[in-house]
């Protein structure tokens, strides 16, 4: 079988490493030349983490060449640019059989879709798989544990991705339906991840970091219920567990941000010095405009929106979080 992974950045080059025994053929794209070309001379890169690639691993530039007999087509493109490179899949010649699996984590601006809504705006007939969890990458590419979810309304589409890519002892995958849930789960935590990297930089202890998670995943299930998902796929891998994961590692680049955020430091030096994307920047926009459009309360994630986009300061935040009107606690059952 052949793999086609789209996109050369960190997350797409751990899943090439990942995943070279699982086939006979893989080919990695980048939409930047000098990159690839690059990692077609070298197979390694070091930037933001150290990943050295099998010489088996073919790197292009060339869409068409890419993707052409790919049984698997894994696109970890960021969000921003998803339908912009559907639209060049449909110009290279992409199959309705192929199977596309999306592992990018976001919710497009403006029109508030999920990625798998981008992908079906522009490929209807595409066979398509959601890949989400606590899939940290430093942590793949150590060798140690790995758990995440693919989810299809198709049962059987999923589980020949799930037996495909399932790598023993390092990287089990689990089967799921309800692919709006598994999306949601998997875009919305990283406003919260913004969060707790923000109290924690702030010192403000372990009784904060476990409201904060609470409350941050009463919001996540407040939303994807009204957009229709299942609350229990929320409990699940995208949802709890990459929750967890997010919130609780240095590692990841939302909670990188939330703690810089707290320094004192602005947005737009913060992801130049990142120099790769973090999506919840942009989710927590998505978020709140979803929020406001159903009539939904998202105060943490207003929160962050504020913290991201205004001047307003970390006590300010503080403030306005803690002084809110008293509520009762929801019940999902």
């Amino acid at each position: 079988m052949k793999l086609t992974v789209l996109g050369a950045g960190c997350w797409g080059l751990t899943l090439a490493w990942l995943l070279t025994n699982n086939f006979e053929d893989i080919t990695v794209w980048g939409r930047e030349q000098d990159i690839s070309q690059d990692l077609r001379e070298n197979k390694h890169t070091s930037k933001p983490l150290e990943v050295q690639l099998d010489n088996k691993i073919e790197i292009t530039s060339d869409l068409a060449n890419a993707i052409k007999d790919a049984d698997i087509i894994l696109s970890v493109i960021a969000t921003s640019g998803t339908r912009d490179v559907c639209e060049h899949l449909k110009q290279a010649g992409i199959k309705p059989e192929q199977i596309l699996v999306n592992a990018s984590r976001g919710i497009e601006l403006p029109s508030l879709m999920r990625m798998s809504q981008v992908i079906k705006d522009v490929l209807p007939n595409q066979k398509l798989v959601v890949l989400s969890g606590p899939t940290l990458a430093k942590e793949v590419l150590q060798g140690k544990p790995t758990a995440a979810c693919v989810a299809c309304e198709n049962i059987e589409t999923a589980q020949f991705v799930q037996k495909a890519c399932n790598v023993p002892n390092k990287f089990r995958l689990y089967t799921n339906t309800d692919v709006i849930g598994v999306e949601l789960g998997g875009s919305l935590k990283n406003v919260i991840a913004i969060a707790s990297g923000f109290a924690h930089t702030m010192n403000l202890g372990d009784n904060c970091s476990g409201t904060l998670l609470t409350r941050g995943m009463a919001e996540i299930v407040r939303v994807s219920i009204k957009l229709g998902a299942n609350p229990s796929t929320l409990y699940g891998l995208s949802g709890m567990g990459d929750l967890i994961a997010t919130c609780s590692s240095p590692m990841s680049r939302n909670y990188t941000v939330g703690s810089m955020l707290a320094k004192g430091k602005k947005i737009n030096d913060i992801l130049a010095e990142l120099g790769s994307v973090a999506e919840g920047v942009k989710t927590s926009k998505a978020i709140c405009e979803l929020a406001k459009k159903f009539d939904i309360e998202v105060p943490v994630s207003n929160a962050i929106y504020e913290a991201v986009y205004t001047d307003i300061t970390p006590e300010q935040l503080l403030s306005k979080l803690m002084n809110r009107k008293l509520k009762e606690e929801e019940r999902y059952v």
